[in-house]
């Protein structure tokens, strides 16, 4: 009762004196946090976690810091309407994506005026109708011809968050599979319908990923089940409709708590694939999609080799990054190709070579050609192997992201590909690699945005090891490199995921009021291959925080910013780099914004039960052991708050994520407000309704983003839009 009167209390405090709102505080209660090597850290607010999300008292006070940040952002109300509405209206509301022709229909999806959510819909393929003549008909709002697989909209009414992950139809095209989720924690549920008469079948399975692949009897859909606690991927079952759900069969079970898991059907359709990947290993085991069976192993699993494979043509053709014959190393990945009966790396053919400069990141096979996606130079690029030889897709801007589109249709000359960069929206391509004719056939439509009034560019730091740091950079026409504009600083830095320059159409805004907004493709990511990555986790994690740090002088120094009107931007595993900055070097920065931040490493990766948890292992280490505990504690951001002045910050969380819980970024806030020496304001707002990607819907994460902005801009003292900062 004490607590839940205590945090009653802050909540009027909040939310009563709106004139001078006062953070909240919540009581300390002793805990200490146990390794298994016997090293022990206190952790006053660990009480703050409940699994449930029904502790009166924990939940009170995310109330009441939900009430300090109203009552402090009210008087920047008119700023977030301002940014809100200028997000909207850029937004074509009644788009359409770009059809794909898959089995005899156009697949494409559309919204509809002031509607959140889209409307999935296919059109039977006729004689003459092509993908420009779908998007004629879907701009001209000419439906009568139309399908519709999902109306979102429909499904989502008088729910707070709704998500369909994943549909697929069945390879007769009459029954329609679909996994939504109206939680946010990522746990979907199959549910099934006919496409012909309309009905919903009774079954339905709860607790599954997204991801389904039906066999060819149109019967049997394959699925995979997670673990109801760690909402690992654990089981692959058997569906067959018309059978109770509860005597699906398991065909796979994954012991490994370290690997997830994913089905797919080859691009010539013959096999149905169960891939498992770890940080730093894979295997794949296909049956016939025609007559399920055992599942084959392709290669067995080996630590520190990588495999995906796909099959066509009479063959697998495998990207991977295993020695070859005469024990070369791999790094950046060759392609090899095997027998269809191949299940041993003994079998792999060496097909296109590995090299030191280029990483090879993908391919889709074609019939007389194949498309490989790489990256070199941290920039993106589609490399087209012929009969006659090879030649690369051109790409006309020096920072720019170009990758391979929606290819469901293996015979056929024309490629399809998507490119973007930060002043250019994205643009769907089609070339024919036969003649080179190519065709726009979309580019996001963005109301009232002119591309000639802005500028990108790359720029390279050197970092403090001598390591030289590539910089994507976006700004306004006009602008004067003399050192006094606001810069948002953009970066993620983990699992080498790579952070490409694309368009963003609510950037657009703070170009308009006279900021910079940079990309820095810090390590951890594989921009520049995949020793970027290997440079940037595990004992080298620090290399991505330090990585952050040098790009923001680099631009300081270089007339990009102001040294006191930086704001720095990350989320989830870049909400770790963003409290790792503000520990090493808060000085640099004016304002950090943070995201789903995971802040409390060592105590996380600790507990088993935590979804990820076990995966991760690779990525960050494992704080079981000794050393990997001590590395993990040197720069872990809850860890290491001390009592000195701290930037303002604005972060977010989701009461229902599933990747990184709320109670991170809630006990990192708490602790933060008791050591904090600066008087900068520190806002955090929990989304009651959401999950790790937030709120769903195409508009509420405008409406969250204007909060955040509104918040940044009055920081770093910038005027309105088409004036210069203040």
């Amino acid at each position: 009762m004490k607590t839940l009167a205590i945090a009653s209390l802050l909540l009027m405090t909040a939310t009563s004196h709106a004139a001078t709102p006062t953070p909240p505080d919540v009581e300390k209660r002793a805990h200490e946090v146990r390794a298994p090597h016997g090293a022990v850290r206190q952790d006053e607010y660990y009480w703050l976690r409940d699994d449930t999300r029904e502790d009166t008292g924990m939940l009170a006070y995310l109330e009441a810091e939900n009430a300090y940040v109203d009552a402090v952002m009210a008087p920047l109300k008119p700023v977030e309407d301002t940014l809100y509405d200028e997000f909207v209206a850029r937004i074509k509301q009644d788009d359409a994506s770009v059809p794909f022709r898959d089995n005899g229909w156009w697949y494409y999806s559309r919204f509809e005026t002031g509607k959140d959510y889209p409307v999935h819909a296919r059109r039977k393929d006729a004689d003459g109708l092509g993908a420009a003549e779908i998007m004629r008909l879907n701009e001209a709002a000419d439906f009568a011809a139309e399908e519709v697989l999902l109306d979102v909209n429909t499904m989502a009414e008088g729910k707070e968050y709704f998500s369909v992950g994943v549909y697929e139809t069945s390879p007769d095209n009459r029954i329609l599979a679909w996994a939504d989720d109206s939680i946010g924690r990522r746990q979907y549920t199959i549910r099934f319908r006919n496409l012909g008469t309309g009905e919903v079948y009774p079954e339905s399975i709860p607790g599954v990923s997204a991801d389904m692949v039906w066999a060819d009897d149109n019967r049997t859909l394959f699925y995979v089940e997670n673990d109801p606690e760690t909402l690992l991927t654990v089981r692959v079952r058997k569906h067959v409709l018309g059978t109770p759900v509860a005597d699906d069969v398991v065909v796979y079970e994954e012991t490994d708590d370290s690997f997830y898991m994913g089905l797919s059907r080859t691009r010539d359709d013959r096999f149905i694939c169960i891939g498992v990947e770890s940080t730093v290993s894979s295997e794949l085991r296909c049956t016939p999609a025609a007559a399920p069976g055992e599942f084959a192993v392709l290669a067995p699993r080996e630590r520190d080799v990588e495999y995906e494979a796909d099959h066509y043509d009479g063959r697998w053709v495998i990207l991977t990054n295993a020695p070859d014959a005469d024990g070369g190393k791999a790094p950046n990945y060759r392609i090899v190709t095997a027998p269809t009966a191949a299940t041993s790396r003994a079998e792999w053919t060496s097909w296109i070579a590995h090299r030191d400069d280029v990483l090879l990141e993908g391919f889709e096979l074609f019939e007389g050609f194949t498309a490989i996606s790489e990256r070199s130079n941290a920039l993106e690029r589609i490399r087209l192997l012929k009969a006659d030889g090879e030649e690369y897709v051109a790409a006309d801007e020096p920072a720019y992201s170009m990758g391979l589109s929606i290819n469901a249709e293996p015979d056929t000359p024309w490629l399809r590909y998507g490119y973007t960069s930060m002043t250019t929206p994205a643009t769907t391509y089609e070339l024919n690699v036969a003649t080179g004719e190519r065709r726009l056939l979309k580019q996001q439509p963005v109301l009232g945005y002119d591309p000639s009034k802005y500028v990108t560019e790359r720029t390279w730091a050197t970092a403090r090891d001598g390591t030289r740091i590539p910089v994507s950079l976006v700004y306004r026409k006009g602008f004067q490199k003399d050192g006094t504009a606001p810069l948002l600083q953009y970066a993620y830095g983990s699992y080498g995921m790579s952070m490409d320059p694309g368009y963003s159409l609510t950037t657009t805004s703070l170009l308009d009021r006279g900021m910079v907004y940079a990309i820095a493709h810090i390590r951890g990511g594989m921009e520049m291959g995949r020793k970027w990555y290997d440079d940037g986790k595990l004992r080298n994690k620090v290399n991505t925080f330090t990585d952050f740090i040098d790009v923001t002088d680099h631009l300081v120094a270089g007339g990009w910013a102001a040294e006191d009107r930086v704001a720095a931007y990350g989320g989830s595993a870049g909400g770790l780099l963003m409290g790792a900055i503000s520990n090493m070097a808060p000085e640099k920065y004016r304002l950090i914004l943070s995201q789903v931040p995971f802040v409390d490493v060592v105590t996380t990766m600790l507990d088993r039960s935590i979804p990820l948890t076990t995966n991760e292992y690779d990525e960050w280490g494992n704080p079981e052991r000794a050393g990997d505990y001590a590395y993990m504690a040197t720069y872990s951001p809850y860890d290491n708050l001390e009592a000195k002045a701290y930037p303002a910050m604005f972060i977010g969380t989701g009461l229902w994520d599933s990747q990184v819980q709320y109670w991170e970024p809630a006990k990192y806030v708490a602790r933060l407000r008791d050591l904090n020496t600066s008087d900068a304001p520190v806002l955090f707002r929990t989304n009651m309704d959401a999950g790790h990607g937030g709120k769903s819907g195409r508009f509420r994460r405008y409406r969250e983003l204007a909060e955040m902005y509104a918040f940044m801009l009055d920081q770093l003292a910038v005027g309105p839009a088409d004036a210069p900062a203040k």
